[in-house]
């Protein structure tokens, strides 16, 4: 039977929208919330999730999500993959007993063969352990693995959040590669991406954070539009907020970099901090992220001589992440592209002025030039040094643009009102499996009968840490780690 009929006769508290209360499993192939924006996004959507009333089970690979503690209907279940990525030895070669099954064999050769595996290897674990607890589900919330594994039937309707095309990291780190061979390697690494244009296509119901995202799924990955539907995500707003004790530190800058690609256009910016030193000389810039070794960044650095201007930080937890944010006389995006932007949303929601390229989905988030910030052409050190330039010297401006900022998030871009969204979106995508708003059932969601405290499918070599532990007790989140641990 379904996990709705053993639930039946049972008096049971509705959700905060006054209907059934779902069991949700929550796929994410990256879980790690300190480093990028999936696992953000997994912590944040679960805990707001599980406040409306919701059962959410998380279902993730290494790195691990990291969830909230205090609320009792969510779970983390772990679906262990070889972990070849790991720090300190990432692209290891695994030892011989690690093998568990063909999968495993197939994340090592691909690997081997200069692939990125994960997505792929992750919905093919993940579909054997759905369609083994198949019925236990309502809804299966898939963020962006995009895997053949995760088509056809998997036990509950599918509804995928894709945060935007990842073919758009891959053309900007093509039209940054010099040589051949680095072309050939950055084609071979996203390969991926070809699978999940195909698998895009098939879905039913595809969430998006903004409604640039949205047309670039149509355009890029082939989606059709009326398939496509956004629900903007937000800042932690309760965590970044204005606190006049924190004392802000004259000519400093903060960004946040989590991976040094060209994406995150942080070249731009340390090519316009040596601008806006001339000018304003005790300006520097901290970045929330981790020092590059060599690459663009690190050579703009020598060239500039701004060693002692730019610092790297890692390891500080959250509330250091926010009186850090606090402290900055500007915040900064300097990226290229964003499918929506974190932390320019989390550096309004703090009350600190924001200069922000103009790339993709920056725009929609920022607001409008001089109202809620200052935008810039993306990869435009001129204009970006300008910009700072400007609100570096002018305190009454930044006062105006962090007020305006902070009050434009409270309205748009919370975490509630994300959950509020998304939980719309699954009770149309059940409505449509089953024929019945809010039921449970239909032929994606038929299979074998099964409680929650069944025994996951003994066929299964690889098998899940599937424990049940709520997040009071596994995955929590300390307040020793952000990510800024990245």
């Amino acid at each position: 039977m379904t996990a709705e009929a053993s639930r039946a006769g049972a008096d049971e508290e509705p959700a905060a929208d006054g209907e059934r209360p779902l069991d949700i499993a929550l796929l994410t192939y990256k879980g790690n919330p300190f480093c990028g924006g999936q696992g953000v996004y997994v912590r944040h959507l679960s805990r707001e999730l599980a406040r409306l009333g919701h059962r959410i089970e998380v279902i993730g690979s290494q790195p691990y999500p990291v969830l909230d503690e205090g609320h009792p209907g969510l779970t983390l279940t772990e679906l262990p993959s070889l972990d070849l990525y790991r720090s300190p030895d990432p692209f290891r070669t695994p030892k011989r007993d690690e093998y568990r099954d063909w999968v495993d064999a197939l994340e090592v050769a691909t690997m081997w063969t200069g692939g990125f595996p994960e997505p792929l290897t992750f919905s093919l674990r993940a579909r054997r352990h759905l369609r083994a607890r198949a019925g236990e589900f309502d809804v299966v919330h898939d963020n962006q693995t995009l895997g053949y594994g995760l088509l056809g039937d998997i036990g509950a309707p599918l509804v995928t959040t894709i945060h935007h095309p990842i073919t758009v990291d891959r053309q900007l780190e093509l039209d940054a590669a010099e040589g051949w061979q680095r072309r050939y390697s950055v084609r071979r690494w996203y390969a991926f991406t070809r699978m999940q244009k195909r698998v895009a296509r098939r879905l039913p119901s595809v969430l998006t954070v903004s409604g640039t995202s949205r047309q670039e799924i149509v355009d890029h990955l082939g989606v059709r539009e009326d398939r496509v539907h956004v629900v903007h995500i937000g800042a932690d707003t309760d965590l970044f907020a204005p606190n006049p004790a924190v004392p802000q530190i004259p000519g400093r800058i903060v960004t946040t970099s989590s991976a040094d690609v060209p994406l995150k256009g942080l070249v731009y910016l340390v090519e316009a901090l040596a601008k806006v030193r001339t000018e304003h000389p005790a300006a520097h810039l901290v970045v929330v992220g981790k020092r590059p070794a060599e690459g663009p960044v690190a050579q703009a650095m020598e060239r500039y001589g701004l060693d002692g201007a730019v610092e790297f930080v890692k390891g500080i937890s959250d509330a250091e992440l926010v009186d850090l944010v606090r402290s900055a006389e500007v915040a900064c995006v300097p990226s290229l592209y964003e499918g929506f932007s974190l932390p320019a949303a989390e550096a309004m929601a703090t009350g600190t002025p924001l200069v922000a390229t103009t790339g993709g989905a920056i725009p929609e988030v920022a607001g409008r030039d001089g109202e809620t910030c200052l935008a810039v052409p993306p990869g435009d050190a001129g204009a970006l040094a300008a910009g700072l330039n400007r609100l570096l010297g002018d305190a009454e401006l930044r006062l105006r643009l962090g007020r305006a900022g902070r009050e434009r998030v409270l309205r748009h871009y919370t975490w509630a009102r994300a959950a509020q969204g998304t939980v719309a979106r699954y009770r149309e995508a059940i409505a449509r499996s089953t024929g019945a708003p809010g039921g449970r059932g239909g032929e994606g969601a038929a299979g074998v009968g099964r409680s929650r405290a069944g025994a996951p499918d003994p066929a299964a070599s690889s098998a899940p840490r599937s424990t049940g532990r709520s997040a009071a007790s596994a995955g929590v989140r300390h307040e020793s780690e952000s990510r800024a641990t990245c």
